[in-house]
């Protein structure tokens, strides 16, 4: 089966909501970034008119969902393809993926694990003690599509501990960036655990903005430096046309079918990752079910030397130091890969996978 990679950010911010930017500067930055789409998912708002191709890249539009009246704020949801309002319906999070579904759309759980950081109001100017911690709390919710694995700004905030800390980390943001939270890895692997098909996607929660600290101001992490950083690959069955509907349609079959991964792109490009698992005839990629006929072989590539781990029900069953791993079992479960390597004397995350469903 031939497959087609692209790449694009699902998590942005215009000035729509609390971004700085309009749509197309939005998609400027993307195509000056290399990405082939982005997603712009402003706060209750569901923009239409504005989708589609602005010099090669494509723009679409979600919408961060969340219910502002909630106390402690959290359970905010990605939803693509519903091709309307649902903000009225952020307080009951179960209905509203319902009907995300019913739309035949997609959601995600954004940030499900944060860390507030204690000069959070300092740096948006507003009063009160609010650490800007948005977490995802009603896990008994069903029908979501995956979660947002790893969110660039969320890992960010939570490096702000103090105003030293914002300093350094504004001037210097690649120091504290590692990966997903260890957190949302482990809830990832419950939700597997209990036979839940559940695919990943990471982004920028770009918003483009300016902070002050003090006699300090800073455009702190603008759209373009993000969308280098962490994304979301995905793999479609046909290449683009060119045609915004029939790509838009390719990019949301390939989200829904779970073939994606995130990929840090800023040390080293992630593009040209592979991971497919194969017993006997049948065949399957990243979201893919296998039956198994006898053994089964799974097999990672990545486009550079790498620290590769396949894990399985939450624990890491090969290891792999080059680019290529190979591994044969007769296990059933849910197989995903992670990917570490160095990048300015740090370990950091590189690659996470959609899982592999071996049956």
């Amino acid at each position: 089966m031939s497959i087609y990679e692209y790449v694009g950010n699902p998590h942005v911010h215009t000035c729509y909501s609390d971004g700085a930017g309009l749509h197309a500067g939005v998609a400027e930055a993307a195509a000056r970034a290399g990405l082939d789409f982005v997603i712009v998912t402003d706060h209750n708002l569901w923009v239409d008119g504005v989708e589609g191709y602005y010099g090669g890249v494509l723009l679409l539009v979600g919408e961060e969902i969340h219910d502002v009246r909630r106390r402690p704020p959290g359970n905010h949801l990605l939803a693509y393809r519903a091709e309307g309002e649902l903000a009225p319906m952020a307080s009951d999070p179960q209905a509203l993926v319902d009907e995300v579904n019913r739309r035949d759309g997609l959601c995600y759980l954004a940030h499900p694990f944060e860390l507030g950081s204690p000069i959070h109001r300092q740096l948006n100017h507003m009063p009160g003690k609010a650490d800007g911690a948005f977490p995802w709390t009603d896990w008994q919710v069903e029908g979501y599509t995956g979660i947002e694995l790893w969110n660039y700004m969320s890992e960010f905030k939570g490096l702000l501990r103090n105003r030293v800390a914002a300093l350094v980390h504004a001037y210097s943001p690649t120091l504290g960036i590692r990966g997903p939270f260890r957190a949302t890895l482990r809830q990832w692997d419950e939700l597997l655990e209990a036979g839940r098909r559940i695919a990943v996607i990471g982004g920028a929660d770009a918003h483009g903005k300016t902070y002050s600290l003090g006699p300090l101001t800073r455009k702190v992490l603008p759209y373009e430096y993000l969308f280098r950083c962490v994304n979301t690959h995905v793999l479609t069955s046909r290449p683009f046309t060119g045609d915004p509907a029939n790509d838009k349609a390719l990019i949301y079959e390939g989200f829904r079918l779970g073939r994606t991964w995130v990929g840090y792109d800023l040390p080293v490009s992630t593009s040209g990752f592979r991971f497919r698992a194969r017993s006997g005839a049948n065949e399957a990629l990243m979201g893919g079910e296998l039956v198994r006929t006898g053994a089964v072989v799974l097999e990672v590539q990545t486009p550079e030397p790498s620290d590769t781990r396949l894990l399985c029900h939450g624990a890491v069953v090969a290891r792999s130091k080059g680019c290529h791993l190979k591994f044969t079992t007769a296990v059933a479960g849910p197989y995903r890969v992670e990917v570490y390597r160095r990048y300015r004397l740090q370990r950091r995350g590189w690659i996470f996978s959609s899982p592999i469903y071996v049956n």
